[in-house]
């Protein structure tokens, strides 16, 4: 077990209990010169003392974790890599530093850079903003940080789904039309597969009024299931998933609706991919990706986000990271259960796979690439197409769009993936160096660099020309 130091979060815990550093270590069984050891950083936490915090204060053991502060420290690094900050000189140990000790303050820090990015202003007491105020966050980055708090797993609408199957009665192969006669049935809905010309702009369309269900034609079929499963969430399960968005607190109802949404998604994934039923399939297959989605009726990205969500307690499934970009390098969905960290501020390094899927579209990319804290990662990466939309009558034909999905985990589970077969993993001619991005990233020697590092400081030589303008040319 590695050494996790937690002085800031013991003392914010103390100072919330109003308690003095005798009275805490009292409770916790040990000196009171020991605990302001701990609480200096001098000292890491063992694990009797995490186990008597849990016992004698009934804290989330999760939150003492180093995982929160690692990745606080990396989205303190890629927002203080912004050139505004240049002048500043912020090292690396700083925001560890600050991190560690005072992670409200990073997290406000954090906040007000997102408020700059988005040329609004910090979120302020709801007693002192007016009806026009701007809103408090970015409704997507909201959600996002939500679906990485809980891990992307959500046991009541796993409950839900398998409460579905079985008072239903569906079926795998005929799922489809399953899920049509519970609309029928169950909530008086009629599905129609309508043409496109009738939807311009809509994939699927629910009037309440007429209880009816549109669907358009150039939806695919495993889209076809996702969307009756959507609506089925909404109709029939709104208690379930209103209580699982209560628990992001969101800052506008933006973000409420979208959540909303993303949950009515998740409630979907796991209808047409029942968590036992779709765990044993991923570890007997390997975690082929093809089978999953023959087997069970869905495409790439969905089988992909699916094995994201697998971490129910007890049988859980690998601990994946998903990215999902467009060829412009905008990422439009992210989550990392692997560890990694990924740009939230900006496009991530161009050396990633994801990015590599263009080039060859519909082909499986496969790296093993090194961050540079040294964690080594196991990653695949496909492109998808985006939904096909009718051709209008005369002009230009309509662009259909491009995306790539990215999925990865610690290289330490790369055996456990059929992906992996037939390579050497040790050997490091295959590994890729990769970073965060290019400002947060120190690798002096990489030819991709499209902006100087943060960390180091940028020397021209009108002289010397290293592998990119930024790099060091030695």
């Amino acid at each position: 077990m590695r050494a996790v130091r937690v002085g800031g979060k013991l003392r914010r815990l103390r100072q919330e209990r109003r308690l003095n550093q005798a009275q805490m270590a009292a409770e916790l069984g040990i000196s009171a010169s020991y605990l302001n050891l701990l609480e200096s950083n001098q000292r890491p936490v063992t694990v009797n003392v995490l186990l008597r915090l849990a016992e004698r204060f009934q804290v989330d053991l999760a939150a003492f974790g180093g995982e929160d502060d690692s990745r606080l420290v990396s989205d303190l690094m890629e927002a203080l890599s912004d050139p505004l900050f240049d002048e500043q000189d912020v090292k690396a140990s700083d925001v560890q530093e600050l991190a560690a000790n005072l992670p409200s303050v990073a997290r406000a820090v954090l906040a007000l850079y997102e408020a700059h990015r988005r040329g609004g202003v910090a979120s302020a007491p709801a007693d002192a903003m007016d009806s026009e105020a701007a809103p408090t966050g970015i409704p997507s980055e909201e959600v996002t940080d939500f679906l990485q708090r809980k891990a992307n797993h959500f046991a009541e609408l796993e409950e839900a789904a398998e409460a579905l199957w079985l008072e239903n009665k569906l079926g795998l192969f005929t799922l489809h039309r399953d899920l049509v006669d519970v609309l029928a049935a169950r909530f008086a809905v009629d599905v129609e597969i309508a043409p496109s010309e009738s939807m311009p702009g809509l994939l699927r369309h629910y009037n309440p009024l007429t209880r009816r269900l549109m669907l358009s034609e150039m939806l695919p079929a495993p889209s076809r299931a996702f969307q009756l499963a959507h609506q089925i969430a909404f109709l029939g399960y709104r208690k379930e998933i209103e209580a699982a968005v209560s628990a992001g607190k969101f800052t506008s109802p933006d973000a409420d609706a979208l959540a909303l949404s993303a949950m009515a998604n998740y409630f979907a994934a796991a209808v047409m991919m029942p968590y036992d039923r779709f765990l044993a399939s991923a570890k007997s297959t390997r975690y082929d990706i093809n089978i999953l989605q023959h087997r069970f009726g869905v495409s790439f990205e969905q089988a992909c986000h699916r094995l994201t969500t697998l971490r129910r307690p007890g049988a859980e499934g690998l601990p994946f990271h998903l990215i999902r970009v467009d060829i412009a390098g905008n990422i439009s969905k992210r989550f990392s259960s692997s560890g990694i960290h990924i740009a939230r501020f900006g496009a991530a390094c161009p050396r990633w796979n994801v990015y590599d899927a263009f080039s060859t579209p519909g082909m499986l990319r496969v790296q093993v690439s090194r961050m540079p804290d040294g964690a080594s990662y196991f990653c695949i990466a496909r492109t998808i197409d985006a939904v096909a939309r009718a051709t209008p009558r005369g002009g230009l034909p309509t662009r259909v769009g491009q995306q790539a999905i990215g999925l990865g985990c610690g290289l330490h589970f790369a055996r456990e993936l059929v992906y992996a077969d037939g390579l050497n993993l040790d050997d490091p001619q295959i590994v890729t160096p990769i970073g965060v991005s290019c400002r947060a990233c120190p690798r002096a020697d990489c030819s991709d660099r499209a902006m100087p590092s943060m960390s180091q400081r940028l020397e021209i030589d009108e002289n010397k020309r290293g592998l990119s303008t930024y790099a060091a040319a030695g």
